[in-house]
């Protein structure tokens, strides 16, 4: 398995706190991250029945076994653990001696908040980002092989067809992990409106127009979407706020966090048959927001990201804000420069400009070549992750 770019800070962390939380989606890699950064541990998985009944029914002797530190991994399935790591914590705060891993983010951030706050650092893992990707021996070279493959690891790691592994993710995912998440009792309905919201990333989010084509209420819908968010498959992208004498929209867009199970969800079975799909775009800039909200996680930082757009139209795909400037960048899958890539961000600089910060235009486009332009800057989708955007 190569070097994940989490690597250093999760090392860090563990130097630093007695415990560490790691989160990230089902088969993000968390596991043999932590199996291969601590290696003494011991390691136990809570999906096991054995190993939870064991940790529900007398958790004081089940974390009594550890002394030399463990991996608890998916301690989701034990909420109330964390309570009684605690009291261990204050008796020996040692260093990294607990390490937790997680797919269940609101449960289990929830839980170690209420119970681990001030112990435990906490961190996310997502599906690799390009970077990480072109470490293994064979990688998607094309734009459209990267959006197809996506970024979990085992597809690369082991030479997975995509479609295959992204088909009996998607069926375990519906089939198994909803169910510990929220009451679904329709999971053929809740599978359609996972396909369904497949079909909306990129674009704002409409609730009343995804739980109408869904068929269900739109309590129904929101709380669908947040058990998504908890799985770590979608995020909302919040819309920017600013003093600007402008009226901006306020829903926030959709996003998926990897491109490849989009894809899969839409029945994009091949690069040939993404290339002609009317989505692509739409699955570019989801791709794009996914790399920076990766690499700012990877560095330890939330993903402070959001877009622009005011009822006149005038919009900007991501807007990065930091103390002194803000950044603007618009996604375009066209794979020729041309100034007229700019012209829409341009537009959006104009509205900026009265924030008083300098304003940086740029477009990450589907092309090959870095190109200085007079409106702005064109950045090829391989040079993403080479940016520093912070």
């Amino acid at each position: 398995m190569i070097e994940r770019d989490l690597a250093h800070r999760l090392r860090h962390a563990a130097s630093q706190h007695p415990a560490v939380t790691l989160t990230g989606p089902r088969q993000s890699g968390k596991s043999t991250l932590c199996r291969t950064l601590f290696p003494s541990h011991a390691y136990v998985n809570l999906e096991a029945p054995d190993a939870r009944d064991f940790a529900l029914d007398d958790p004081r002797a089940f974390l009594d076994r550890f002394e030399g530190g463990v991996i608890l991994d998916e301690i989701q399935r034990t909420p109330a653990l964390p309570s009684y790591l605690q009291v261990l914590i204050d008796e020996d705060p040692r260093p990294g001696r607990w390490i937790l891993t997680g797919s269940q983010n609101l449960a289990l951030l929830e839980s170690v908040s209420q119970s681990l706050a001030g112990r435990s650092a906490v961190l996310h893992l997502l599906p690799l980002a390009r970077d990480e990707v072109i470490r293994f021996d064979a990688y998607p070279a094309t734009l459209d092989e990267t959006l197809v493959a996506g970024g979990y690891p085992r597809i690369f790691d082991q030479g997975l067809d995509p479609a295959d592994w992204l088909g009996s993710y998607v069926a375990t995912y519906v089939e198994r992990d909803v169910r510990t998440i929220t009451n679904v009792g329709d999971l053929v309905a809740f599978r359609r409106f996972v396909e369904l919201c497949a079909g909306r990333t990129g674009q704002l989010l409409n609730y009343s127009s995804l739980a109408a084509d869904a068929g269900v209420t739109q309590p129904t819908a929101k709380s669908w979407l947040g058990v998504l968010e908890a799985s770590f498959l979608v995020h909302r992208l919040p819309p920017f706020h600013a003093n600007l004498r402008k009226r901006l929209v306020k829903q926030p867009k959709l996003h998926f966090y990897d491109s490849g199970l989009v894809c899969w969800l839409l029945g994009i079975r091949s690069p040939d048959h993404l290339r002609a799909h009317p989505l692509r775009g739409a699955i570019f800039e989801s791709w794009v927001v996914s790399e920076l909200v990766k690499h700012s996680l990877n560095r330890g930082e939330p993903a402070r990201l959001a877009f622009y757009r005011d009822r006149d139209g005038v919009e900007a795909d991501i807007v990065i804000e930091t103390p002194d400037r803000i950044c603007t960048i618009e996604v375009k899958s066209a794979s020729t420069p041309s100034t007229s890539l700019l012209d829409g961000i341009a537009r959006v600089r104009a509205r900026l400009e009265a924030t008083g910060k300098p304003i940086e235009t740029t477009v990450v486009y589907g092309g090959d070549e870095l190109q200085e332009r007079s409106k702005g800057t064109l950045i090829p989708w391989r040079q993403v992750a080479e940016r520093d955007w912070s």
